[in-house]
């Protein structure tokens, strides 16, 4: 089938699923009020809380949420067949990501922008919060530990991608001024930095920049020194007004993602690339099975908890108008589908011209999971020279996507790994370490460096593992806090509980599946780490079942006691809704009250 038919065909439900079911969610389910005053409002502070234009803060969240994660599981889940992955991907997104996603930042910010973990303890109950932000640390330690992995392979691999990613940084700090300043549009500035960072391709082609001096000279790998530096630098960028650097490299990469697709598009279109994968693959035996394992690998592109830390964390703190909430969450999430799409076609169509081509690049399990993102690169690479682009620029074209999209997920998570170490030194009464901004961003870089250089590779190889399954347990207990809170506000919770029940189940499952292959395998570090950490997720699936099936039975009964709530927000209504009146704070709270 030829790949350009495909992607329409996907695009164009995506469309549909914008335009008609995201309308519904807002309308009916989430209860938007255009007058509504936002936490970027009522706490502005010029750091973490600035009303931000919906185009810029669009940015910042599909950047954010768009990192590594959408081009490595789909570039893996084709190995079962591109049916299967394609099917997850796009109801994946339309009826579970938009829901999970628009949902976390519709709640957060009637919440006074809290992130979801705090909201779990108020929404649900105290032992869940507890869960959340155990699971959330665990979550964000291991993305931000792989993210720094991930670039600083690339670096090594590719040291022709440093240029191009260094000139951005110092150029996007020059745009966030000059928008902040002149209070000017973002779009052309952004355009120009991106010019200049193509532009520098060719030079980094004839001077790669490599750290193998300095890193003999300090007794370290070049790759563990690129780790280092990475962190070093999300530790700087973490700290710094959320408008000087982390939105405008965002609105950069967003420029740079619109690049990217065009050029799959405009490939697979112009060299008619078909795809040569098989639409279920007959894989060998002892594989592991594509049922209920492709709900996990395909997480980021499909649903991922780790887009409602990003919605209640940072993006919610930024929202200008609560109706921009259905601009930036579902449509959010559609861009992070179409970014698994096109590592779908990459992987199936354009990374091979014969079905034995793609057969060798997939023999196994283990060779599809290895070479996952030098997969997605060679299938970009080929798009591109449909184009007339040399190969060679190509690959560090598409190199240079990766490491931009891993770094801003870093600069993000990092930030909000600060918050969730704020908020549970807040729960444990440790203040020096909940108010010092220093203190507490130096824990949440501190964990995830010290993971990233355990020897072995163990964050990327070992733990890397359980990602899947804990991300996946993350988005049932947002979806589980925004179901409550629907059903709370006398909603109709059917959109958030088909998901919820869905996931869960098949997380559940999965959770199983790894907890036998872990236990019965030859390698101790699966069979004595990997398999008791996998059973403790699974303890804690099984106590979220049950937490949030008691809080909706609560919230169930409370609600026949009273009229349902109109569909033009619900004002009233929620300002008597238990523990939703919280959002409703008197404007002329001072700024400082909110959470930093």
């Amino acid at each position: 089938m030829p790949a350009v038919v495909v992607l329409v065909a996907v695009l164009a439900l995506f469309a549909l699923g914008y335009r008609y079911y995201s309308s519904y969610l807002a309308r009916r389910v989430y209860g938007l009020d255009p007058d509504y005053v936002t936490p970027a409002h009522r706490y502005s502070d010029g750091v973490d809380f600035v009303p931000t234009n919906r185009y810029v803060l669009f940015s910042h969240h599909f950047i954010s949420i768009a990192g590594a994660a959408p081009i490595v599981g789909p570039a893996v889940a084709v190995f079962w067949g591109w049916g299967p992955a394609l099917l997850w991907v796009v109801l994946g997104t339309v009826f579970a990501a938009g829901v999970h996603d628009f949902g976390a930042l519709a709640v957060s910010v009637r919440h006074r922008a809290r992130s979801i973990g705090t909201l779990a303890g108020e929404v649900v109950g105290r032992r869940a919060g507890v869960l959340f932000l155990v699971v959330i640390f665990f979550l964000l330690t291991l993305v931000n530990a792989v993210f720094s992995v991930v670039v600083a392979n690339l670096f090594v691999s590719t040291p022709s991608a440093v240029l191009p990613t260094l000139v951005t940084i110092p150029l996007a700090v020059g745009v966030g001024q000059y928008v902040y300043r002149t209070r000017s549009a973002a779009l052309l500035p952004s355009l120009a930095v991106l010019a200049l960072a193509y532009a520098s391709i060719p030079l980094g082609l004839l001077v790669p920049v490599t750290v193998d001096p300095l890193a003999a000279a300090v007794g370290l790998t070049p790759k563990t020194l690129w780790v280092v530096l990475v962190f070093g630098y999300a530790f700087a960028a973490s700290r710094l007004p959320v408008w000087l650097l982390l939105q405008p490299r965002d609105y950069v990469n967003q420029q740079q993602m619109l690049v990217a697709l065009a050029v799959i598009l405009l490939g697979a279109a112009v060299g008619l690339d078909r795809i040569v994968a098989p639409v279920v693959n007959d894989v060998p035996d002892g594989s592991p099975p594509w049922f209920p394992l492709l709900f996990i690998t395909i997480a980021c592109g499909a649903i991922s908890g780790f887009h409602s830390l990003v919605a209640s964390g940072t993006t919610a703190k930024q929202l200008d108008r609560e109706t921009d909430a259905r601009y930036v969450g579902y449509l959010g999430a559609l861009g992070e589908g179409t970014l698994a799409l096109c590592a779908v076609l990459a992987c199936t169509a354009g990374v091979a011209a014969t079905r034995a081509d793609w057969d060798a690049r997939y023999a196994d399990y283990a060779t599809a999971s290895d070479g996952a993102t030098g997969t997605f690169v060679a299938g970009v690479a080929n798009f591109a020279a449909n184009l007339g682009i040399p190969q060679s620029v190509g690959a560090v074209f598409a190199a240079v996507v990766i490491i931009g999209f891993a770094s801003t997920t870093m600069d993000t998570g990092v930030r909000l790994q600060r918050y969730i170490v704020q908020e549970i030194a807040e729960t444990a009464r440790f203040r020096p370490l909940a108010r010092n901004l220093t203190l507490a961003t130096l824990a949440a870089v501190a964990v995830p460096l010290a993971l990233a250089l355990a020897p072995g590779d163990f964050a990327f190889g070992t733990l890397w593992q359980l990602f899947g399954t804990t991300n996946q347990l993350t988005a049932g207990l947002a979806l589980a806090v925004v179901a409550v809170w629907v059903t709370k506000n006398s909603r109709n919770p059917l959109a958030v509980l088909v998901p919820l029940v869905f996931l869960l189940a098949m997380t559940s499952w999965a959770l199983v599946v790894n907890l036998v292959r872990f236990a019965s395998a030859d390698d101790p570090v699966q069979a004595f780490l990997l398999a008791p950490l996998d059973a403790l997720i699974f303890a804690l699936a099984l106590w979220l079942i049950v937490e949030a099936a008691l809080a909706l039975r609560a919230a169930w009964a409370a609600r026949t006691a009273r009229p349902a709530a109109p569909a033009d927000g619900g004002r009233a209504q929620e300002g008597a809704a238990g523990t939703v009146g919280a959002d409703h704070a008197d404007p002329a709270e001072p700024a400082g009250s909110g959470e930093r």
